[in-house]
């Protein structure tokens, strides 16, 4: 395999871009050629901010081929494009061989949500320690138990899901609004909970859900929005700050008296303006933190 790298500037991305994917490229990569100096730019806004761009002032652009000739010849093909003006080719060389499949799974180890409650990727050892656990592989869908929404999410469902002698389950009905890998839907069900709906826009992620699920033995039905019908004792949203404001009295309405609305997905500065949006319904609170994320409660 060989990688051409060249330079680009911003206006430049799209164009050579969609040339090196016409041109048959395997791969395409755009990265901040300043990074890790003084120049360097944070290209992505954080929620509410501006879109992102295409690129950075000087980003450089990463294809694969599968043989130095293919390689050469879109390096060819390239320089004489109107386009191509402001770019400039950095060189064609070979990509040592690895373990593609084998790197990649390195880079995601078991996750300890609480110290008996883990999420465990299938080519990993069980810890001894778990009681409970997810088995769970990154996939399409948003949602392994690495990121602070996700862990948070995870850890109240922990505190509240476990049941007391003589009682029933706590977490009652289950809607996990926006579901992703549907892992916030099989930890409810790992805690016992037994009605759980599981809902997406994204019908990759309805499907990663169903998947999941059964992967993980579990009992849970997935499907679009309009499958969430009536009250639950418990409604989970890991989304975003700006989706939750909107969705709101949306998902007020799906939780039953008494029952619990959670919410992920929000940074800390953004605490306040969650409080004003659902404060019609009910009295969000801020329950746990980690890494500048925060998650919100409140019982209807």
């Amino acid at each position: 395999m060989f990688e051409l790298s060249l330079m680009c500037p911003e206006d430049c991305i799209e164009p050579v871009s969609d040339a090196l994917d016409a041109l048959d490229a395997l791969s395409v990569s755009v990265e901040d050629a300043d990074a890790q100096t003084d120049a360097e730019q944070a290209l992505f806004g954080e929620p509410g901010m501006p879109p992102p761009k295409d690129g950075w002032q000087r980003s450089r652009v990463v294809a694969l081929f599968p043989s130095e000739v293919a390689a050469r010849e879109a390096q060819q093909l390239l320089v004489v494009q109107d386009f191509f003006v402001g770019c400039q080719v950095l060189g064609v060389a070979q990509v040592a061989e690895q373990d593609w499949v084998r790197l990649t799974q390195s880079q995601f180890a078991p996750v300890d949500i609480t110290p008996d409650f883990w999420i465990v990727p299938t080519w990993h050892e069980m810890p001894a320690q778990a009681v409970r656990s997810i088995r769970l592989d990154p996939g399409l869908a948003f949602g392994t138990g690495t990121h602070p929404t996700t862990r948070m999410c995870l850890r109240w469902i922990a505190r509240n899901g476990a049941v007391q002698p003589g009682a029933g389950n706590p977490l009652g009905r289950v809607l996990d609004y926006g579901c992703g890998s549907g892992i916030l839907a099989i930890g409810a069900a790992k805690f016992g909970a037994t009605d759980i709906d599981a809902v997406d826009i994204d019908p990759a992620a309805v499907e990663s859900t169903a998947q999941n699920a059964q992967a993980n033995s579990v009992q849970l039905s997935a499907g679009l929005p309009d499958k969430a019908r009536g009250e639950y004792q418990t409604v989970l949203a890991n989304i975003l700050a700006t989706p939750l404001r909107v969705l709101a009295p949306l998902l007020c309405n799906h939780v039953a008296p008494g029952g619990h609305l959670v919410l992920a997905g929000i940074l800390e500065r953004q605490a306040d303006e969650l409080k004003e949006a659902y404060a019609p319904w009910v009295r969000l609170e801020v329950a746990d933190a980690e890494d500048g994320w925060i998650l919100m409660t409140a019982q209807r």
